[in-house]
């Protein structure tokens, strides 16, 4: 007698691995952060103020997106049910209110939480919580999520980000997200599948180059954050940035490190969010910001992020390889007055051995467009000249004719 064997073919329901969601920050964002002016004194009417600067000064016309809530925002404890609530006298009408409000102007809102148990201000960390917290920022109708690390104990930094990096993918919304544990765990190295930015440095301050310390830890000036990784550009690109913290610029360093600031932020292409109170700016502070040929240079789809050509005779000299075989170049005056500057374009190679791109000015004429003044300088076939003020800076963009 023959056996029959029956073989009952279960249907198991195909379960989506969680991820990052993939498509946001192409390149790199563009916005605004209270921290670095207001700390955690923020308000529901700031923020609107900000979202109303935003259209009215054409920051918004410049590329600029993103209003980001950083630390402060939320009450002191969670409600009953363990939710994530806001502030009732700083944010009466919560976060969904303000969201709409941001929205409504046609630009994306952002929060802060942090990987520990508390915030870096004591308020409730997202440590435990990180599927409900997700899931409220997803009601919410939250666009970006800034996730640091302060009272995070000994839990592992890859294994907290991958946590919360799977809580948002669960609740289903898609949020660009930021790590910011500073790059004590060397993020480069492991957040490309987990965020799409990664702070690669601790805190900036307002100066040019200085640190100043807050006991455990220190702030650093613009130059001591430029300076402060190597060998971390060849991880940068579209959906994964590197990360040299908010802007200083409007903050109360020069005019002139100001550009200089700005112009290094775009060649390393770093997110560009602004740290100061645009309701007071000055109208210098704002032509830096909305300098759409500088910005364009940081939005460049090929995502390469630039580095250090020469540094010698206090004149540092970065290189930025561009779509369509264009370049961008930077000259900034390190020094403490102006200097008279040329550049012989036939005595350098001039290329990116990394991405394989080569200025080939030999067999090339490129123009020369000067970025910050709206002005063509010549072209490759001559030297170029120019009178640079002290730390201020001549920023490039190399066009074949």
């Amino acid at each position: 007698m023959k056996k029959i064997v029956f073989i009952l073919l279960l249907l198991v329901p195909i379960v989506t691995q969680a991820q990052k969601f993939e498509n946001l920050a192409q390149t790199p964002p563009l916005g605004w952060n209270s921290w670095n002016t207001f700390g955690t004194d923020i308000n529901e009417q700031l923020v609107k103020d900000i979202a109303d600067k935003f259209i009215k000064l054409g920051l918004k016309d410049a590329g600029y997106q993103y209003i980001v809530l950083d630390d402060g925002w939320m009450a002191k404890e969670r409600d009953e049910n363990g939710n994530l609530v806001a502030d009732p006298e700083k944010f009466p009408n919560g976060m969904k209110h303000l969201a709409d409000y941001i929205h409504s102007k046609g630009l994306k809102f952002g929060l802060y939480n942090c990987a520990g148990s508390q915030t870096c201000a004591g308020y409730p960390g997202s440590r435990g919580h990180e599927y409900q917290d997700a899931r409220s920022y997803a009601s919410w109708d939250v666009d970006y999520l800034k996730y640091d690390w302060c009272n995070t104990g000994k839990i592992n930094a890859e294994s907290a980000y991958t946590t919360m990096r799977d809580a948002l993918y669960a609740a289903g919304r898609p949020i660009v997200f930021s790590i910011c544990e500073w790059g004590d765990n060397e993020p480069w190295k492991w957040a490309k599948d987990i965020g799409h930015l990664w702070r690669v440095t601790g805190d900036i301050i307002n100066c040019w180059d200085c640190e100043v310390g807050h006991g455990s830890w220190q702030s650093s000036g613009v130059w001591k954050i430029i300076n402060m990784r190597k060998d971390v550009r060849k991880v940068a690109g579209p959906g994964h940035w590197n990360d040299y913290d908010m802007m200083e610029v409007g903050n109360g360093m020069t005019d002139a490190e100001d550009r200089s600031h700005f112009a290094m932020w775009n060649m390393l292409a770093s997110p560009l969010i602004m740290g100061n109170d645009l309701r007071t700016a000055p109208k210098e502070t704002i032509k830096t910001l909305t300098n759409t040929e500088v910005i364009a240079v940081n939005q460049d789809k090929l995502g390469i992020q630039g580095f250090r050509f020469t540094n010698e005779n206090n004149m540092e000299i970065w290189l930025k390889p561009l779509d369509n075989n264009e370049w961008a170049m930077t000259f900034v005056n390190m020094s403490n007055h102006p200097i008279d500057f040329v550049f012989d374009w036939t005595k350098h190679g001039i290329g990116d051995d990394v991405n394989g791109k080569w200025l080939d000015v030999k067999n090339n004429i490129f123009k020369i467009r000067d970025v910050f003044n709206h002005k063509n300088l010549g072209d490759t076939s001559k030297e170029l000249k120019a009178n640079i003020g002290a730390h201020d800076v001549v920023m490039i963009k190399l066009e074949i004719l």
